[in-house]
């Protein structure tokens, strides 16, 4: 595969994950039993196993990698925040109100990771 077909995969699968992180969310906040449904349950964790996987690829095409180049280090400390927050908005035992905060910082988070993975720049070219 050239890089513009692993970079249509990776940004297919950021646009699905974060598509079924939202529904998730909001079928949490309305109090529908999300985790029964068998889907909701698996699908995440394949798209983004396949999202984890195109980036790696991506990054082996490109010779740049985290840890070395800042704006990729940047990407990778900013998922883990997300991943961190959206176990946080998804959680059980969370009140709402702490759900809905970690639900838009998660969010930002993922802007922020789109930033920067335009830019290449962890300041978004400032």
């Amino acid at each position: 595969m050239n890089y513009e077909a692993v970079k249509s995969l990776h940004v297919g699968c950021v646009a699905l994950s974060i598509s079924l992180f939202t529904l998730r969310a909001a079928l949490q906040w309305q109090n529908v039993a999300w985790r029964r449904w068998r889907v909701l349950r698996i699908a995440p964790h394949v798209v983004d196993t396949v999202l984890l996987g195109s980036a790696l690829w991506l990054c082996w095409i490109i010779g740049q990698y985290p840890f070395v180049q800042g704006w990729l280090t940047a990407k990778v400390l900013a998922l883990a925040a997300y991943i961190l927050l959206g176990r946080m908005a998804l959680g059980r035992t969370a009140a709402n109100g702490k759900r809905l905060a970690a639900f838009v910082a998660a969010l930002c988070c993922v802007g922020y990771i789109v930033g920067v993975a335009l830019t290449h720049s962890p300041t978004w070219g400032r």
